[in-house]
């Protein structure tokens, strides 16, 4: 950092408002890509035949799209803030779209998963899934839209990369908890989304955070940078460890919980790197001096 970026905001406050979000945000983003990744590797697999993987990725989606909501109320305090976000329709806001989003494919999820569970109405399943599956997509990646869509500086800066490291990352997480809740046999699709996810994981971190440059600071130092370093870590040993796991389901699962322990700690390194970089202007004014 060169000296004149050691700026100070107006008596001492930073320039820009750090995020007010709590800690279930930084949950929640992994939680909707989790849900996003395990629906549409659902649907691939329903349609493919494959009738355990099919069952175990539906529950996942289920599980983690009803926890997503759960941890937005949380975070918003009362249950009525979010159910009036859905009395409008405003495409210009991606927290309005990212609700509906959210609510249609939570709904979807889990009218599949029930019956899934129930073995009942396998017209109305396929129907679900594959609407949950089709929305899969952007349930992973609206969150990144949402985030960059703010005048944070790491977050802002980001907005060509961050869509491709929550997508790798939701492939990462759902093919993950694939590996260890589907039988070895069945797994093998879900093995190489965990493998492929991983990868462009650490790609999409990479280039982001080469990118940002100086901005990127957030990712080596403090919390942030502490929690990136865990994110790759695991992610590379997993990958790795999942590479030459086989057909052996011990080392597939310990690869996978690697994965998954991987992904959790990138989203709370992009969450913690947007209030470390708003919190000290030196971020603030470099990302106005860049353009930004």
């Amino acid at each position: 950092m060169t000296g004149e970026l050691h700026t100070e905001g107006y008596y001492g406050r930073p320039i820009v408002r750090p995020p007010v979000w709590k800690q279930e945000i930084a949950w929640y983003l992994f939680t909707g890509g989790l849900a996003g990744g395990s629906s549409a590797l659902g649907l691939a697999a329903r349609a493919t035949g494959n009738r355990p993987l099919a069952r175990s990725t539906t529950l996942i989606a289920a599980a983690a799209v009803t926890a997503s909501p759960a941890l937005l109320i949380k975070d918003l305090g009362r249950p009525e803030r979010f159910m009036n976000m859905l009395r409008v329709v405003k495409p210009t806001s991606p927290m309005n779209v990212g609700t509906w989003i959210l609510t249609a494919a939570g709904t979807a999820a889990g009218t599949a998963a029930a019956c899934e569970v129930a073995d009942v109405l396998p017209r109305v399943r396929a129907l679900a899934q594959g609407v949950a599956g089709l929305l899969g997509p952007a349930l992973a990646t609206y969150t990144a839209v949402l985030v960059s869509d703010t005048a944070v500086p790491v977050w802002h800066e980001a907005r060509r990369e961050l869509p491709f490291v929550f997508a790798s990352g939701a492939a990462a997480s759902a093919g993950a908890a694939a590996v260890i809740l589907t039988p070895g046999a069945s797994a093998g699709p879900a093995r190489r989304m965990m493998l492929a996810g991983a990868a462009g994981e650490l790609a999409s971190t990479t280039v982001m955070e080469r990118r940002l440059g100086d901005l990127g600071e957030p990712y080596h130092s403090g919390k942030a940078g502490m929690l990136a370093r865990v994110a790759k870590g695991a992610t590379a040993a997993g990958a790795a460890l999942g590479a030459v796991a086989g057909r052996r389901p011990l080392l597939g699962r310990m690869a996978a919980g690697l994965v998954l322990g991987g992904a959790v700690a990138e989203r709370f390194s992009v969450f913690r790197a947007g209030f470390q970089s708003a919190e000290d202007p030196r971020y603030v004014v470099m990302s106005q001096r860049d353009g930004g």
